[in-house]
């Protein structure tokens, strides 16, 4: 991306307030006196449009390592509610993880590798044991035979 040029100071501040989650978008542009047409203008601009583009992908990038680094504390107690005594949260915590599986995504959102998957340079485990597993089973046969 070219080097973007320098924002006005107004043009700044609107960026900042609408990343800082206090206020709302109109509540940002009356705060700074900015019409929506104004507004609708700069986002239209190369240099504010950049800016802010800019700004969302550090959220992003912020909220992934955020979330990267809660994933295996929530698959822990994920796994750890399979072991429930009330058998409704083992089971739903069993299609959770089912799921995510099924869906094709870790816990974070991002792709996870195929059952069987060889082309993974890394010898990871299982996201789960096979006690875990076999319980995971267990859970969803008793529900079939409740239905």
């Amino acid at each position: 991306m070219a080097k973007l040029k320098h924002l006005s100071k107004r043009q700044h501040d609107v960026i900042e307030d609408l990343f800082d989650g206090e206020l709302g978008e109109q509540a940002v542009l009356d705060k700074y006196n900015v019409s929506r047409n104004l507004y609708n203008k700069w986002l239209v601009d190369e240099t504010f449009a950049g800016h802010l583009d800019e700004r969302i992908a550090a959220s992003h990038r912020q909220s992934s390592a955020y979330i990267a680094r809660y994933a295996p504390v929530a698959a822990s107690k994920l796994v750890q509610l399979t072991e429930s005594e009330k058998a409704e949260t083992a089971r739903r915590a069993c299609l959770d993880i089912i799921s995510m599986h099924s869906a094709g995504t870790n816990l974070n959102g991002s792709p996870a590798a195929p059952i069987g998957d060889t082309t993974s340079a890394t010898n990871e485990s299982p996201p789960f044991s096979a006690q875990t597993a076999g319980k995971l089973l267990a859970v969803l046969a008793q529900e079939n035979q409740g239905q």
